[in-house]
């Protein structure tokens, strides 16, 4: 869902998660901090770009997981949930989850804390939270208007989207969707928002003016993110159960090709390279990161990286791809000059969303 806000100059790469130019092999060009949500630490890990090293930790809520950074720099949002998480359901003999009766694998109402719901405020400078906005039941991801003045919330457990208003603090309209909206993203123009509802696979297309739905389509396969090609032509939807990727048209908001991954991919984040060439999908439980080329859609390579990659960034000169890794509590560096993974760096318990912060200058 790579959207073309501009923060301090630097281009958002959202799914949750932002990167600025980085040099080849030293970190003196990296100008930012990393911001890590972790769902089951309840905080954020502050990492810091040049060294690599995380330099604070900020308690936010309970399970925050979608993570942006506003257009100018200032506020980092983190969606947060009083729905307990559980463990990813098991799957069956073609790769579907297994819910239990009543259940998915997230929710359970009866000890949900629907308090504990919002968007986390973290004030950048003072890396120090400052208040919660209102953001319907059960947030997971979401993503900022091209005015930032906006945000477009998944409600998990309710099938709806929540359009809140930052400024006001209010809810200003709640859209039904389908069962389990994960993925928010918004297309480079501005003009329109896609929500990737997980269980029965289905994509809503919001216009980004009016707040009414244009079309919904079926991918399959329990979707989980969205990302554009700069010029919005064409998205990229991963279905994790599946194994595969779709390529969308999304002008006309219609699939146009479904690509089918390496076995054993779990697909779950997936992002567009900053020049377009290129796209890149977490391959979830495979531990890997797929490479597809972004105008032919080969797969051309997959990149080990740490267990069960969540959240993944590009930096916008492309030169490497940060991906947040669950169950090792850790985020992968990797060089995609030689597409291999060069550094882990600790943050807390279960990193789910990534997010790359310009430092003032």
């Amino acid at each position: 869902m790579k959207k073309a806000l501009t923060v301090c100059g630097w281009t958002v790469l959202a799914c949750g998660f932002f990167l600025l130019g980085t040099t080849a092999r030293g970190h003196a060009g990296e100008n930012y901090d990393i911001y890590v949500s972790n769902e089951r630490s309840d905080n954020v890990t502050v990492i810091d770009g040049a060294t690599r090293e995380a330099v604070a930790t900020i308690p936010v809520g309970k399970r925050p997981r979608g993570i942006h950074v506003s257009p100018d720099g200032k506020t980092v949002y983190v969606a947060v949930s009083g729905t307990p998480p559980e463990p990813p359901p098991k799957l069956d003999a073609n790769g579907n989850p297994i819910f239990q009766k009543g259940h998915d694998d997230d929710d359970d109402d009866k000890n949900a804390d629907k308090s504990a719901d919002g968007i986390a405020i973290i004030n950048v400078s003072q890396r120090k939270l400052v208040g919660k906005l209102p953001a319907g039941s059960d947030p997971e991801q979401f993503a900022i208007s091209a005015d930032g003045t906006r945000l477009f919330i998944s409600n998990e457990d309710v099938a709806t989207a929540s359009l809140l208003n930052i400024a006001s603090a209010k809810v200003e309209k709640i859209i039904p969707v389908h069962k389990e909206p994960e993925g928010a993203g918004v297309r480079p123009d501005g003009k329109v928002f896609y929500i990737t509802c997980e269980t029965d696979g289905e994509i809503f297309a919001v216009d980004a003016s009016t707040f009414k739905v244009i079309t919904h389509f079926n991918v399959g396969g329990r979707p989980r993110s969205v990302d554009f090609l700069p010029d919005g032509t064409r998205a990229f939807i991963p279905s994790e159960s599946a194994g595969q990727l779709h390529v969308i048209d999304s002008v006309n908001h219609q699939v146009l090709e479904t690509i089918a991954l390496p076995k054993g991919s779990r697909p779950m984040c997936v992002k567009v390279s900053p020049d377009g060439k290129k796209v890149y999908a977490g391959a979830g439980r495979a531990g890997t990161i797929c490479v597809m080329d972004a105008q032919s859609h080969q797969v051309l390579n997959t990149i080990k990286a740490g267990k069960r990659p969540w959240g993944i960034v590009i930096s916008p000169d492309g030169k490497f791809l940060y991906s947040a890794n669950g169950p090792s509590n850790d985020i992968s560096v990797i060089d995609l000059e030689t597409e291999k993974e060069v550094q882990r760096i600790p943050a807390g318990t279960s990193p789910w969303g990534i997010l790359l912060v310009p430092k003032a200058l």
